[in-house]
Formats: C-alpha cells, structure tokens, sequence
C-alpha cells in the first residue's frame, strides 16, 4: 500500500496587491491552520516519509509550520513544476517518486489538488467523498490509500479517501 497527504496551502494574504501571485505569504489565520493541520498530522501518526512542496511562498511557509510540529527529519522537496500545476502535472510527479517512500505529502494548490484527489479515489459515494467534493479549502487535507507497492503503477481511480479533515474540523 501506498498513502498520499494531500494538503493545499493554509490562507494566503491578499493585503500587499502590488505582490506577485507566487510571493503571497500566509495570514495569521493561515499560519495557525497549518500548525492545526501538523498537530493533527503528529497526533494521530500520520508521518509521510517524503513531502512535495510547490514553490510558492504560501506552501513553503506551510511546510514550515507542519514541519515545525512533526520535526524537519523528513526529507521536503521544494518543486518549482507543482507551482499551479493541474492534476496530470501532480500524478506524473507522483509516478516518480522513489520506491524507498511508502507515504507522500503534496502541498500543492487548487485546482489542481482537487481534480489530483478526485483523480486517484475510486468512487464510493460515501460523506467523505461528498465533504471533499463540496470544497476542498486552503489547509484541506486529505488522505489517500492506494494498493500496490510501486508509485511508478499508480493508477487513476485506484485509492481509497481515508480521511479528510478542514482545519475549522480542528479546532
């Protein structure tokens, strides 16, 4: 088995609108979300062993802040190509990842985040499915179990969502 955490950035500010899309930092409800979402994460042991971060400013600061609660010990990739990227974008990255990480973490953003968890899970048409389906929200994460034990072998409509949790679920 393979699991995915899928995490789209914590809340962004939109206060500096001279600012380049790529460079918006978080706000502070942003910057407490994601330590909710780590917190979460280390509480119920739920530890990837490689972590995809697009490059924006949003996602590293979010990868700071869960990192911040689960320890930098794990290896974080910073990706400019996640920047934006559409869901065949991510699943492709995702068939390249080494066979050594039985657990990925993607912070990433929407569209894109979305459209790769809609993707991967194949339809059961359970509440979780129908949460996510409804929005999927900046500091949404969601889990996703895959069978077999090669990523290069992901499959579309493979997985199974096993959780997914908003952070106002959180607090």
């Amino acid at each position: 088995m393979k699991t995915i955490f899928l995490l789209r950035h914590a809340k962004s500010s939109w206060d500096d609108t001279s600012r380049d899309d790529h460079d918006r930092p978080l706000n502070q409800r942003g910057e407490r979300a994601a330590a909710l979402v780590g917190r979460f994460l280390q509480q119920e042991g739920l530890i990837p062993d490689l972590i995809l971060c697009s490059s924006a400013k949003r996602t590293r600061e979010t990868l700071t802040l869960v990192q911040a609660v689960l320890g930098d010990d794990h290896p974080a990739l910073i990706e400019p190509d996640l920047y934006l990227a559409a869901a065949d974008v991510l699943f492709d990255r995702l068939r390249k990842v080494g066979e050594d990480a039985a657990s990925v973490m993607l912070i990433g953003h929407n569209p894109g985040l979305e459209d790769l968890a809609t993707t991967l899970i194949a339809p059961k048409a359970t509440a979780l499915e129908d949460k996510l389906a409804a929005k999927f929200p900046t500091g949404g994460l969601a889990v996703i179990r895959l069978p077999g034990t090669r990523w290069r072998d992901l499959k579309r409509r493979s997985g199974s969502l096993e959780l997914f949790v908003v952070p106002r679920d959180l607090v």
